[in-house]
């Protein structure tokens, strides 16, 4: 939100620099961001003064040039050179000093140096209107008719005070400061010195007209109050200068004067308007009401939009929709040039009503943004009053009719109790009640009535006005409290202390993530953040309901329905959206949550992390050849993940995964941890991927829970490995996971690594054989193995493999 401290200070009277308004705004809880300062004319004429031609005579080496001296007003007169025909001593003048930069009508800009000119110095440059960029004349120097004494800044004299506009990053609760005058009643407070509202006293409306615009509420929930006016004889034309450099300050395009005032009175009160061509309002009659389901409606913008049974409307007598209440305008009944009547708006719209309609029009407009947060009924009178002036100013209107005021339920103050005595438990210092009051007082905060408790401790009843509508509890009324009292002034103790210390969680969950997301991201893997509602239809087949399925009650779109109960689709649109851009090698990660409904009835959340690898894991170049992404290669990443997180020998079985075409899942502590495979046929096709895509999902919060920081540090080995090979012959039901932990059982001391080098099926081996080629890496880290050790181990192993695996070993 911008806003202009030149704009702020017609509210406000104040002469506190903007770098110290600023930090009291921050201070408050509205945080400036940043201060932009903005200049009538490049460069704020800086440097450049009133003076007066003392003496002029011509050059004596040149023709059309002058050679004079000039008072600028420090005592020493300056010689200046001049072209221009039309200077003469006595004059009053701009000049320019020596140093000064200079921004001309055209050209680039110029910096003004002691200089000779014909062998005679020059000390500035008397000025031209083009010169200084003020106009197009470049006849003669400008000669002005004033008393300001020599010296004065030229910017003062032409009026071109510069502007300061702060950026202030406006949190949601904060909507009774959406406007300048909203800041300015921050800073009645925070300066103590008082605000005004716009003077509205000469506005006059006649008693009764032959022809007005009727208003007819018709759901006074969503709207609670409704007034508008009519105005006749109103010219569309362009703003005066005035209006537009108001409007540029804060980042806005001057439309034309009727659409200008409409954007002014809203950044100046906070209170939306809208504009009506009252020539097309059917029947001479609003209607305040819902939409009709599927109802078509042209917007601003030229988009024809479908509006839903919940859209609240400004509708014609005949029903048909205007603008969309608090959002936008119509495009049939917007102000155009050729408007002469125009009927103003100025509601008070329920916040709900106006988000409901924003969210589904997805529609964001000024209006929306302080409707959506709540705005001040009590604000609508004065708006309108504030906008009629201003367009009987700019544009000759004149009021036409008396103001229509529809507002069935009056909106009142609301009634929150403050006990003093929590004032200082809360901020944790004990601040004066004539302190207190006061800034209740400031903050427009009334008290109605004062009393004690049992205990002699004061109790004050307040009345918060309805544009703080974040106020509502003794909380909220000791926060506006403590904001204004100034957050530095709470002295620190000199020792802080909690009644309560928890734990520190031990690991940081948000450190292992990192680690583990650094180290994906260096293996080549990208990743993705997917939405966490998805489609129902994934998980149901025809006819049937799925009772796992966490379902939204309130959902906007038929294809976003329910929470996932798992991450594989979310993560294959991502993989469909690269593929249909010809993206096809890819390798994705993403840490989520996946939702689920128990039998109890209760419903349960887990965190994950799931891997997609599909294409090529390795592009092709003159060296080498495009290599697919297999299923190794995800099993890789895993065990790195795994060995990451402490859990460095996992074992596996067959894969009982319901989107799964065969794989394995890895247990850890015999627990499982991990499920790895290939995603099935018949979920692809349902997602529309059209090539094969390996997926892993590990369970998150398992891995968090056990995991253990144990780094254990050992000394490098001085006796070497010996590797021996095995070729085993077992039925195909047989894995190598099975073999792998025979061996391990078998030797527990000397056998370091066990591989499979080779897997082999054909006739020779006989029917449902196959042939495992197995490496075993044996040391001993006391001394050197012997021939006869290693032969021992072997043995050991061959036997087992025959006794428990039925092997036959090759040789």
């Amino acid at each position: 939100m911008k806003i202009s401290l030149d704009w702020l200070r017609t509210l406000i009277p104040t002469d506190k620099p903007a770098v110290e308004i600023g930090k009291l705004l921050t201070g408050s809880g509205l945080e400036v961001e940043g201060i932009e300062e903005l200049e009538s004319v490049p460069g704020g004429l800086r440097g450049v003064v009133l003076g007066t031609v003392l003496t002029c005579e011509k050059h004596p080496d040149a023709d059309k040039l002058s050679l004079t001296t000039v008072d600028v007003g420090d005592g020493t007169p300056r010689q200046i050179v001049c072209g221009a025909p039309n200077v003469a001593a006595g004059q009053r003048v701009v000049v320019a000093l020596e140093g000064a930069m200079l921004y001309p009508s055209s050209g680039e800009p110029f910096k003004i140096k002691k200089s000779k000119i014909r062998g005679a110095a020059s000390e500035g440059m008397i000025c031209a209107e083009d010169e200084i960029g003020l106009g197009q004349s470049h006849a003669g120097i400008m000669v002005l008719d004033t008393d300001l004494p020599n010296g004065t800044p030229a910017a003062n004299y032409f009026g071109l005070g510069s502007d300061s506009v702060y950026e202030i990053g406006l949190t949601p609760n904060r909507a009774d400061a959406a406007s300048h005058y909203g800041v300015a009643r921050e800073l009645r407070a925070l300066l103590r010195r008082p605000c005004h509202l716009p003077d509205v006293s000469k506005f006059h409306a006649p008693a009764e007209a032959t022809q007005n615009i009727g208003v007819t509420i018709e759901d006074a929930e969503a709207c609670p109050r409704y007034a508008g006016l009519l105005l006749e004889n109103v010219q569309v034309g362009p703003s005066p200068e005035w209006l537009q450099r108001r409007l540029r300050s804060i980042g806005l395009s001057p439309i034309n004067n009727v659409v200008d005032v409409t954007n002014f009175v809203l950044h100046e009160l906070g209170q939306p308007l809208h504009a009506f061509d009252a020539d097309q309002i059917t029947g001479n009659q609003i209607r305040v009401k819902r939409a009709e389901a599927g109802e078509k409606f042209v917007t601003l913008d030229g988009t024809e939009r479908a509006l839903k049974a919940e859209d609240l409307v400004i509708a014609d007598a005949n029903g048909a929709p205007m603008a969309l209440a608090g959002v936008f305008g119509g495009k049939t009944s917007g102000v155009s040039n050729k408007t002469t009547r125009v009927f103003l708006e100025s509601a008070y719209f329920q916040p709900a009503a106006v988000r409901k309609t924003s969210q589904t029009q997805q529609l964001k407009t000024d209006a929306s943004f302080r409707f959506e947060r709540g705005t001040d009924p009590h604000m609508v009178p004065v708006a309108l009053k504030r906008a009629a002036l201003l367009l009987q100013e700019v544009a000759g209107a004149t009021v036409a009719a008396p103001v229509v005021d529809e507002y069935p339920t009056h909106i009142g103050h609301t009634a929150v109790r403050l006990r003093l005595p929590r004032v200082k438990k809360l901020v944790g210092q004990f601040i004066a009640p004539d302190r207190i009051r006061q800034i209740l007082t400031d903050l427009d905060i009334l008290i109605s009535e004062e009393s004690e408790d049992a205990n002699g401790h004061a109790e004050w009843i307040l009345s918060v006005p309805p544009h703080k509508v974040d106020v509502t509890r003794e909380a909220d009324i000791i926060e506006e409290i403590l904001r204004i009292y100034g957050y530095d002034h709470v002295a620190l103790r000199p020792h802080n202390s909690a009644t309560f210390l928890a734990n520190f969680v031990k690991p940081d969950p948000e450190i292992l993530r990192q680690n583990i997301s650094r180290l994906l991201s260096g293996m080549g893997f990208s990743e993705i953040i997917t939405n966490s509602i998805t489609n129902s239809t994934y998980f149901q087949k025809p006819g049937e309901k799925n009772e796992e399925l966490v379902p939204l009650l309130n959902f906007n779109s038929a294809d976003l329905d329910v929470m996932r109960p798992t991450m594989l689709h979310s993560g294959l649109e991502v993989v469909r959206h690269n593929l249909n851009r010809r993206q096809r090698d890819l390798k994705l990660y993403e840490f989520g949550k996946t939702y689920h409904r128990q039998a109890d009835g209760q419903y349960q959340e887990k965190n994950k992390l799931v891997v997609y690898l599909t294409g090529n894991t390795t592009a092709e170049t003159w060296q080498q050849k495009s290599e697919k992404a297999t299923y190794h290669q995800l099993a890789g990443a895993v065990q790195q993940v795994l060995a990451a997180l402490g859990f460095g020998a996992p074992t596996s079985q067959p894969v009982q995964h319901p989107y799964l075409a065969g794989g394995l899942t890895v247990l850890a502590q015999n627990q499982p941890v991990a499920q790895l495979g290939a995603v099935s046929g018949a979920v692809l096709k349902q997602l529309d991927v059209t090539q094969p895509v390996w997926y892993a999902e590990l369970d998150w919060d398992w891995l968090i829970k056990k995991y253990k920081n144990n780094l254990a540090a050992r000394e490098l080995p001085k006796f070497p490995e010996v590797r021996r090979d095995l070729s085993l012959v077992v039925d195909k039901t047989i894995t190598f996971d099975q073999l792998q932990q025979i061996a391990r059982r078998t030797e527990k001391k000397l056998l370091q690594a066990v591989n499979v080098f080779d897997v082999y099926e054909g006739e020779n081996l006989g029917a449902g054989k196959k042939s495992y080629s197995v490496s075993f890496t044996l040391q001993d880290t006391t001394q050197t193995l012997t021939e006869q050790a290693i032969d021992s181990v072997m043995q050991r192993l061959i036997q087992q493999f025959e006794q428990q695996a039925g092997a036959l070993i090759r040789k």
